[in-house]
């Protein structure tokens, strides 16, 4: 008989999977008339940061790895690269999860973004110093921009949707595990 706890987990890991391949989808579809020229945020991103904040065990790192690995291949991005610099930027709050529970929301969104500017620098400077072609600085920035623009709404729309929260400090489950 499965547990309701690994269930629950597997479900969500599985809806984070769901949740990211459904959002590639719609960023590869043909949407626009024209070329706008303004980029768009990363929600995939942001859905990362903003479920690893809330419950660290729903996206392990080889799952966050596997999906920013198939978004570089599906974008044409150098492979492994940004989930490296993904995988680096998760690993690092993932090791300060429990005291960055007791944040204000203000100060949680102030973490991501500084976050996401390293790696968005980070993904620059390894990209210039291998000669890559890349888009305009302008155009990072407003990536970046977007994307954080873009957290506090994929925060309000996980807890609306699914529910998930931060956990409380002390808080267990049902078989009497810290989460």
């Amino acid at each position: 008989m499965v547990d309701p706890i690994s269930r629950q987990l597997w479900l969500h890991r599985a809806l984070y999977l769901a949740i990211a391949m459904v959002v590639l989808f719609l960023r590869l579809l043909p949407l626009s008339s024209g070329a706008s020229g303004w980029p768009g945020p990363d929600i995939t991103l942001a859905l990362t940061l903003a479920w690893l904040l809330r419950r660290p065990e729903f996206v392990p790192a080889v799952l966050v790895v596997a999906v920013m690995l198939i978004e570089d291949l599906m974008f044409q991005r150098p492979p492994g690269l940004w989930a490296l610099i993904v995988l680096g930027g998760t690993e690092f709050l993932r090791a300060r999860e429990v005291s960055l529970r007791d944040l204000s929301f203000m100060l949680e969104w102030i973490t991501v973004g500084v976050l996401l500017l390293v790696m968005v620098l980070a993904d620059r400077l390894v990209l210039s110093l291998l000669m890559v072609p890349q888009p305009p600085l302008g155009l990072t920035l407003l990536y970046y921009l977007a994307t954080l623009a873009a957290y506090p709404l994929v925060v309000i729309a996980s807890y609306a949707a699914f529910g998930l929260r931060r956990a409380a400090p002390g808080e267990v489950d049902a078989f009497g595990r810290r989460l």
